[in-house]
């Protein structure tokens, strides 16, 4: 194998230092770096203005500028010959590896210069004399065809040796020894950096796959510990975070703030359903008021790393904490505040099945639900506790609970059958829920025992995260009255199980129900938190009437007696990392607005002075006039989160509703007057038994009648007619949102 190498590259080698030619005509030192047999062909590299460059040339090339590094049985016409053979014909013209060689003329001789060589690189053309005493660039003239054809009228042509012997390469000798030892160690230099540069290479190469070789290794052995979960990775990147944090969470005999506005969170365990999907814990808690998610990502090279987001809350509830834990630093404190007079809500907020019903209802055994140990029975014992206590019993108080839901903008009360409400507003702009269901209760079990009823009536569908999702606002208010003849109220606790926030953003469904449901729940949540963060901005504009929500819950976020606090629930899987954030982002805004929030000066004052001035009256319609003023204040406040096609949406829903309400209440109005209009008659027709009736005055009130009739369906027709206008412009514009 090595002769048949030799017979083909020669002398050429990787490692050795060879001379090249460039595309522009510049000859000058390369390494060679591969060598391919098959193609004859060899890459060299050099370094050139501090960087490492190479190419591949054709052998041919290389042996014609590299004599000495031919093998022995290379022939080539086209190549300047170095070694002469013997002629043994002694014929001069039939030799075909011999080429006359012309004699120079003194002339050029002594015009050539002493150095030898171009300006470019003077250390490049030594003059290397050989055997025959003709020296290389003669050769060249020869190749170039400047021979003995040509030169014959300018010089002596010396005739051909009779016996050339060939001589080994290591015999030549360079003239000029100065010149030749400065390109010599040129050359060992340069040759020097390239070398270095390659091992270098090689070295880094080397490393690098030893390093890939070891991840490799290690990830399979993570993969085997886990196997068939397809984000072991993300998992073994959250462990690695964990290793390093130091826990101290929130526990039992930790001290408790008092704030008129309480936020914080709780995580709820993973579920059964989520570990047999192999689903990862993305919710870390490791201090009694941080949080962190772990939200997995991808780089443009599909490189996954985890970004880790920082939450900081009142308090943080991981998921060894029970509801009895939660309710000592949320509600607990909320109770005594009524019992001074004030008015308190607690809130529920978070994905549907992330733990909100669980936490104000009780803990679920299977599909059975034990409202024992829930946030209600919880604040009502405490209530009827602190009833009996010395410092209250003689205030003569009352004790009851109402209980209704706001869904798609309308109040249903879950104690009475659900029957439909209307929520009205007085001059005074006291709000009042008119047919409202208030029972008396004396304990705890008949307490447990509306809440239970009002659940099995409450509206629940189906969403991408839960196939019950709640789907309306769940309001259960505990009542404190003075036992008299007036009953007038003394404290209000409010206990508010919201819907599903993801609800919230199913605007742009195929089904117009869904989008009703979604806009109205959208529009509540954000309304809730301007009322919370005006609570927290002494003076600030209240935007209750933009949904009605906080219609009805106006007083809880109006006086110097009122205590606001919110449990956000969230859900620890990777699956609902997106609605984790959502949630978790909510509540960051709320705390921040209620206690970093710069107080608004001016013109909010006045904003809100004129809505207190303003005597609404004591109807309906008058107050929804006020519901697109509502929808602008909300946007104001909320101008980066509130596009334009979202405000257009909402304008297009409130006056949907409006429309709605109007044709069902004529349409109640008209069957109120129907009575009427059947015992009118009636009565006609009894004045035709008469056998001298007046037949003039009969079919003059007959004619009356048919015509007030018909003016009364026409008005509810025409109210009919726009509003199955706007339901078709509505179906219109959702389609065009969907496209």
């Amino acid at each position: 194998m090595t002769d048949e190498l030799d017979s083909v590259m020669g002398g050429v080698r990787m490692g050795v230092n060879v001379d090249i030619k460039r595309t522009d005509g510049r000859i000058h030192s390369a390494v060679v770096s591969g060598i391919n047999v098959e193609t004859k062909s060899v890459t060299v590299e050099w370094f050139e203005r501090g960087e490492t460059k190479g190419k591949e040339i054709e052998l041919e090339q290389i042996l014609g500028l590299n004599q000495d590094l031919a093998p022995t049985s290379y022939d080539n016409a086209n190549v300047i010959p170095n070694k002469l053979q013997k002629n043994d014909n002694k014929n001069f013209g039939l030799t075909k590896s011999y080429v006359p060689r012309p004699s120079l003329p003194v002339a050029n001789n002594k015009a050539a210069p002493a150095g030898g060589g171009t300006k470019r690189n003077p250390g490049r053309q030594s003059h290397v004399v050989t055997s025959n005493g003709h020296n290389k660039e003669q050769n060249v003239e020869n190749q170039n065809g400047s021979g003995p054809h040509n030169n014959l009228g300018n010089s002596e042509t010396l005739p051909p040796p009779k016996h050339v012997p060939t001589l080994p390469p290591e015999k030549s000798e360079t003239v000029s020894k100065a010149t030749g030892a400065a390109a010599a160690q040129g050359v060992n230099r340069r040759r020097s950096n390239v070398v270095k540069e390659v091992e270098r290479l090689k070295e880094n190469r080397e490393k690098r796959r030893a390093q890939q070789a070891q991840i490799l290794e290690e990830q399979e052995q993570l993969r085997n510990k886990d196997p068939g979960n397809p984000n072991w990775e993300f998992l073994q990147m959250i462990l690695d975070y964990k290793d390093e944090l130091e826990f101290n969470p929130l526990q039992d005999g930790d001290p408790t703030a008092n704030h008129q506005i309480t936020v914080c969170i709780r995580k709820r365990p993973m579920s059964q359903k989520e570990t047999k999907k192999k689903e990862v814990d993305v919710v870390t808690v490791p201090t009694r008021d941080g949080i962190t998610i772990h939200e997995p990502k991808s780089k443009v090279d599909l490189t996954k790393y985890l970004d880790n987001q920082h939450f900081r809350f009142d308090y943080a509830f991981d998921e060894n904490a029970n509801n009895e834990l939660v309710y000592k630093y949320t509600a607990r404190s909320l109770v005594q505040s009524i019992f001074e007079g004030g008015m308190a809500t607690c809130f529920a907020y978070g994905q549907t099945g992330s733990g909100k019903t669980h936490t104000m209802g009780g803990e679920f055994h299977g599909k059975n639900q034990d409202s024992k140990n829930g946030i209600y029975a919880f604040a009502t014992k405490d209530v009827f506790k602190l009833l009996k206590s010395p410092k209250y019993k003689n205030n003569n108080l009352l004790v009851s609970c109402s209980y209704f839901e706001i869904y798609s903008g309308k109040v249903f009360d879950l104690l009475s059958g659900k029957s439909k409400l209307r929520v009205l507003e007085d001059g005074k702009q006291q709000v009042v829920v008119v047919g409202l269901t208030e029972t008396e209760v004396e304990c705890v079990e008949d307490v447990l025992k509306l809440i239970t009823h009002g659940n099995n009536l409450r509206t629940s569908g189906q969403t991408s995260a839960n196939a019950h999702s709640s789907r309306s606002h769940a309001v259960f208010q505990i009542i404190l009255r003075l036992n008299n003849n007036k009953k007038p109220l003394y404290g209000k606790f409010s206990l508010i199980d919201l819907a599903g926030n993801e609800r919230g953003a199913d605007t742009s469904s195929a089904n117009r129900q869904t989008r009703m449901e979604g806009a109205e729940i959208n529009k509540s949540l954000l309304a809730l938190k301007e009322c919370i963060r005006a609570l927290g901005r002494k003076g600030a504009h209240l935007p209750f009437r933009a949904s009605k929500l906080t219609q009805v819950l106006r007083d809880s976020f109006v006086g110097d007696k009122v205590r606001t606090c919110m449990i956000a629930m969230i859900s620890p899987s990777l699956s609902s990392c997106e609605h984790t954030l959502n949630t978790l982002r909510y509540a960051d805004r709320v705390k921040e607005l209620g206690v970093k929030g710069p107080s608004r000066g001016g013109n909010n004052e006045a904003v809100m002075m004129d809505c207190e001035d303003d005597e609404v009256g004591g109807m309906e319609d008058e107050f929804l006039s006020h519901e697109n003023s509502g929808l602008a204040q909300l946007r104001s406040l909320n101008d980066g989160e509130c596009s334009v096609d979202w405000y257009n949406f909402q304008e297009s829903v409130a006056h949907l509703q409006i429309l709605e309400e109007d044709v069902v209440e004529n349409h109640n109005n008209l069957l109120v007057t129907m009575e009427g209009w059947l015992q009118q008659d009636a009565a006609l027709l009894t004045m035709t038994n008469d056998v001298d009736y007046d037949q003039d005055a009969y079919a003059q009130r007959l004619e009356e009648m048919i015509t007030e009739k018909q003016e009364a369906l026409e008005a509810l027709r025409e109210k009919t007619k726009a509003f199955r206008a706007c339901l078709s412009e509505e179906e219109a514009q959702s389609k065009i949102r969907r496209n």
